[in-house]
């Protein structure tokens, strides 16, 4: 039976993926995204574990988006799918009978006994669950004839029976008799089992024991035999009362022995010292050894099931918590008012087109200030429009949509909805960005060089099919420098065909385009995108138009009373007011 994955369909579980670098992870803030699906830890390094790994198979996406889609409309489904985590999680550990030998203690099979049963439990709870919903996604589907050709497997009937009787048997054992052997000075020096009982022990007092013994005419008993003795040695104990390893020389002083069970009762001392409660070892071995009918009995019937296929569910459980995480807060965000859409994906080579776009953290931000308003835009990349060159005013919203379309990408390719009103897009096969240094990592090579340096290392990863995000390079030299460099690498994007944002302060460069692309002939343009300002305010809004670096400045000024004319004019009113 072949595995079966929620991210991969039937004969693409091999489908090639590509890491995204570290300093895309950072300028897409993944982490911080990761942070609000879960406060857990782990669950967020799974879920960026799963997101960092990009594919772009149109087949591989789909998958996912229609398993997304039925995670999100069925709240029960991903309810119940949560309460079968803790039951799948056991599966992993299973894998560990096929290592167990013969001398492997009776507990240790014990537990392999109850996680198996939790399997059954597991096994059931998942097959109820999608046979009692409309699901319509091929992953959802297949992990239900999946789980069905399982339990309707004869075997699986057996396992049923089999942990069912075994239970019952091995849990006869209610008790065992210790024997311990004493010095001259009645100090214990070796232990061993002298029977194991089906009935739990009666206590009695150990003081009326000893009377009833001291009363009784009857000598000691001779000749008491058994085998599994092993000696017994208490741990050392220091002035202070802590243990250490090895055994007693002499008497042990009577006001210390309340130390010593403080010490032994410690939580940590079976785990730091290992192999240092030989009572308990030997019980480990002398159980085992008395027990290797019952042992061998109960190994023949778990090796039976040790590589049964539905042990391949155990690598759903990072899946599932991926879809999970994500489902609740796309239903948070829907209940807050934000537009989310299932993206459509297309085959045609670097076709995007989204309408009402926006970045998702603000959607998150939204959570916490429902009154604030989400700016929506239309962006598309096409022959006509490949290479955008975005400028316009500080704080007007330019690295916000230049991120806003890297995540767009990155949650279409792992399947989950996008902010945006309608979006489709081919997938990329991988996202590159070149956002401002952080100063420690500009030592050597200065803040220029190293930009450069990023740069170039993008460009020869980069390919036709990869997405480009710039942010403010290379602005951090002189206008000139930095002009000469942008120019070129603008040739370079428009060149090699690549979708790409260049968001920038250098209007001279979007200005300049018309002639770059007469001078390099290629289907693939490169065009002047602008954030707009409206009556000397922000709108956030973006549309394809030539730079307005100047305007902006204007709109700016006359806003904030800073232009010749407004200043003039406030000059003259302080020379003509009256004095004080």
């Amino acid at each position: 039976m072949e595995n079966i994955s929620l991210l991969f369909p039937k004969g693409k579980l091999d489908a090639p993926v590509r890491m995204l670098t570290e300093e895309t992870v950072n300028d897409l803030s993944l982490n911080y995204i990761c942070a609000q699906l879960s406060r857990n830890a782990g669950e967020q390094n799974v879920i960026r574990t799963i997101m960092v790994r990009l594919c772009d198979d149109p087949q591989v996406i789909r998958y996912r988006c229609d398993i997304f889609e039925d995670v999100l409309r069925f709240p029960v489904l991903r309810q119940r799918i949560a309460e079968l985590l803790d039951q799948l999680d056991f599966l992993k550990s299973v894998e560990r009978l096929s290592k167990d030998t013969d001398a492997s203690s009776i507990w240790q099979l014990i537990n392999r006994l109850n996680e198996l049963d939790h399997y059954i439990d597991c096994i059931a709870g998942i097959r109820d669950c999608l046979n009692g919903l409309p699901i319509a996604s091929q992953g959802f589907c297949d992990l239900r004839d999946f789980v069905e050709e399982i339990y309707n497997d004869s075997g699986f009937d057996y396992l049923k029976k089999d942990i069912e009787y075994l239970q019952k048997n091995v849990c006869k054992i209610k008790s065992i008799t210790l024997g311990v052997n004493l010095d001259k000075e009645l100090r214990p020096v070796s232990t061993g089992i002298v029977s194991i009982n089906n009935e739990q022990y009666k206590e009695m007092g150990i003081l009326q024991n000893l009377l009833d013994f001291t009363k009784s005419k009857e000598e000691i008993h001779e000749g008491v035999r058994f085998t599994g003795m092993a000696p017994y040695h208490c741990p050392k104990v220091t002035q202070d009362g802590d243990a250490v390893a090895g055994s007693i020389a002499g008497a042990t002083p009577a006001g210390q022995l309340t130390k010593i069970a403080k010490t032994l009762n410690k939580e940590d001392y079976g785990a730091s010292q290992a192999g240092a409660n030989p009572l308990m070892n030997n019980l480990n071995v002398t159980v085992t050894d008395m027990l290797q009918g019952v042992v061998r009995n109960l190994k023949t019937v778990l090796n039976k099931y040790v590589n049964i296929s539905g042990y391949a569910l155990s690598a759903l459980i990072s899946e599932f918590t991926f879809y999970i995480k994500w489902a609740e807060l796309v239903d948070k965000l829907l209940a807050a008012g934000a537009v989310l859409t299932k993206p459509e994906i297309v085959d045609t080579p670097r076709a995007f087109k989204g309408e009402g776009i926006y970045n998702m953290k603000l959607a998150i931000h939204k959570l916490e200030n429902p009154g604030e308003e989400i700016v929506q835009n239309d962006l598309d990349f096409c022959d006509e429009h490949r290479v955008y060159i975005l400028t316009g005013p500080n704080r007007g919203g330019k690295t916000t949509i230049t991120q806003a379309v890297g995540i767009l990408y990155l949650l279409a390719q792992n399947g989950i909805f996008v902010p945006g009103s309608k979006v489709s897009l081919c997938p990329v096969d991988n996202i590159y960005t070149h956002f401002p240094a952080d100063e420690n990592q500009t030592v050597d090579l200065g803040r220029l060089g190293e930009e450069s340096k990023r740069f170039s290392e993008i460009f020869a990863r980069a390919t036709v099919h990869s997405l480009l995000l710039l942010n403010e390079s290379f602005a951090t030299t002189s206008f000139t420098e930095g002009l000469y460099i942008a120019k070129d690498i603008t040739r370079s994007m428009k060149y090699l065909g690549a979708n790409a944002i260049f968001n920038t302060h250098m209007h001279e460069l979007a200005a300049s385009l018309d002639e770059m692309n007469a001078q390099l002939d290629t289907p693939d343009r490169a065009v002047s995108l602008i954030t707009g300002v409206e009556a000397g305010k922000r709108s956030y809004k973006i549309s394809i138009a030539p730079p307005q670096g100047l305007s902006f400045a204007q709109d700016i000024a006359e806003k904030y009373g800073v232009t010749f004319a407004q200043l003039q004019q406030l000059i003259k009113q302080k020379k003509n007011a009256p004095q004080a």
